[in-house]
């Protein structure tokens, strides 16, 4: 049935739950799962008033949100192993978090993409936008949502 199952993660608690309901389908079905962490670039626009920072720290900065990143993608891996389930621990640097998660769902040549979602409604989803509402919206590949 499946191959391969992209999960997406941000290490959340209820990102957690999409990662082991990707986790158990993958076993029932002898599936692989890629786990992915989008990280973002860290913002080179400056307000009036605002204080720029040094490239040491931005660099400092953006080390500190892959290292986390990866601590994401492998606590997955390991979940996985305890399952006997292959995991592959990948992240991607892009502020488009949507259009990284369909990218590498394509690149990564999977048959389903697991995500959850907050359930935000109203003015909260206006303001928050909604990423898995993106990508459900986007990608070509058939996508599981947990709330």
């Amino acid at each position: 049935m499946y191959k391969r199952i992209l999960v997406a993660t941000d290490g959340s608690k209820l990102s957690n739950m999409a990662v082991e309901h990707a986790i158990g389908l993958a076993d029932i079905t002898g599936a692989e799962v890629v786990a992915l962490k989008v990280v973002p670039r860290y913002p080179q626009t400056y307000f009036e008033g605002g204080v720029a920072l040094a490239a040491a720290e931005v660099a400092r900065i953006e080390k500190q949100w892959n290292d986390e990143a990866m601590e994401a993608v492998n606590a997955v891996k390991a979940a996985g192993q305890k399952r006997e389930v292959k995991v592959k621990p990948i992240t991607v640097k892009s502020d488009l978090v949507a259009e990284a998660i369909i990218a590498a769902a394509k690149r990564n040549k999977v048959d389903l993409i697991v995500m959850a979602s907050h359930g935000r409604k109203g003015i909260k989803r206006l303001l928050l936008g909604s990423e898995t509402q993106q990508v459900l919206t986007h990608s070509h590949i058939p996508v599981l949502v947990l709330r």
